[in-house]
């Protein structure tokens, strides 16, 4: 994957009870100020997170890929004609209380690490992501997470990562097992969102990295994509999703924005914009001038927005191109709804610091020594 596909691996949980803080200083590294976490009653812990995606050589050996047959499916009911985009989140994110980095500060309260992982990101808000297909439990675990945010104000960042054919087949491989059941998924997801604010994923990796799939394949999916849009915003109108616009070194901003408009990202009845650099290392300021380029390019209303993940990204991007827990790496921004750029609704932590990438444990298997590494670097 070295510096094309995004790095989609192991983000289990969330963080962070504290106010997202602005960094307003011009640098990627993260400098939170915290506050002590109120105790929490636990939550259901969310399915094992993936492990990464293929380098561009396996994705062209994956080119031969199997396709799910399109088949007819039931179509979301559309909002009403001239429907605006959502209002942009104001609250504080929030954290899950259930993820890895949070079991691991709890059980080893001595660990001289501990201290600089629990203030740096394990109280840090973070993203949940949801990878486990199962129609009978998804609605139940989506309301978990929204209800628990709702309940002190907060919103929720969840991450949809699904798709039937993921991660082309490499190593983030699952999802649903044909677009039928996908959609029915979907429509379990959007039961579960509730009516507060609520900030959607949708899908990393799904279009950026969708050339292995063929013609109909790819028409297929991206049509479930603007149908999953359509139907997470008419289940709750404050829901804010956006789309995969995959990262600043990887597709010009003119070809992925073409991509996003077949998957109905120009669209405000499925759409508020993109989200880029999700579980990679390229610098927020490369992906500010990516993202407004891509949102230029696809155009639809103009208040589309973007979504960065600067979670791992405070160096920027290895010069080699390496992404498997890559060496000299540090925390990139705190997450904030607050970023002072325009266009720009939020900087993220959709990947989960810490969480391996397979190199320095199993896939989506929590590093202390790599978490504290991207902590005190």
């Amino acid at each position: 994957m070295v510096t094309a596909a995004s790095v989609v691996v192991a983000v289990g949980a969330a963080t962070g009870m504290i106010t997202a803080l602005e960094d307003r200083d011009g640098t990627d590294e993260a400098r939170p100020s915290v506050t002590n976490s109120p105790s929490l009653d636990p939550a259901p812990v969310v399915p094992p997170s993936p492990s990464a995606s293929p380098t561009p050589a396996e994705r062209g050996r994956l080119s031969g890929s199997p396709v799910p047959k399109a088949s007819a499916r039931p179509t979301a009911t559309a909002p009403a004609a001239g429907r605006t985009r959502a209002p942009a989140a104001s609250g504080r994110l929030y954290r899950n209380p259930s993820s890895q980095v949070l079991d691991w500060v709890r059980a080893n309260p001595g660990d001289p690490r501990a201290s600089v992982i629990r203030s740096r990101i394990a109280e840090q808000p973070a993203a949940v992501w949801f990878t486990d297909s199962r129609r009978d439990t998804i609605a139940s675990r989506v309301r978990a997470v929204t209800s628990g945010a709702a309940a002190q104000g907060r919103v929720p960042v969840l991450v949809v990562y699904a798709i039937p054919e993921r991660d082309c087949g490499g190593a983030s491989e699952g999802g649903a097992p044909d677009l039928d059941s996908y959609d029915a998924w979907i429509d379990g997801f959007a039961a579960g969102l509730g009516s507060g604010e609520v900030i959607v994923v949708l899908e990393p990796d799904s279009i950026a990295q969708s050339e292995c799939l063929s013609a109909d394949g790819r028409a297929a999916r991206f049509a479930s994509l603007a149908r999953a849009g359509r139907v997470l915003k008419s289940a709750n109108p404050r829901a804010r999703v956006y789309y995969d616009a995959g990262h600043s070194g990887w597709h010009a901003a003119s070809k992925q924005a073409a991509l996003l408009r077949q998957a109905g990202a120009a669209s405000a009845a499925s759409s508020d914009g993109i989200f880029s650099n999700v579980s990679n290392f390229h610098r927020t300021a490369d992906e500010i001038v990516y993202d407004r380029a891509v949102l230029d390019a696809l155009g639809g209303p103009a208040g589309l927005g973007a979504v960065i993940d600067t979670s791992r990204n405070g160096a920027g991007a290895p010069p080699d191109g390496e992404w498997c827990d890559p060496d000299g790496r540090k925390l990139g921004r705190t997450p904030t709804l607050s970023t002072g750029e325009a266009r720009i609704d939020a900087y993220l932590w959709v990947k989960l610091p810490g969480e391996s990438d397979g190199c320095k444990g199993e896939p989506g298997q929590f590093s202390p020594s790599y978490a504290y590494d991207l902590a005190s670097s």
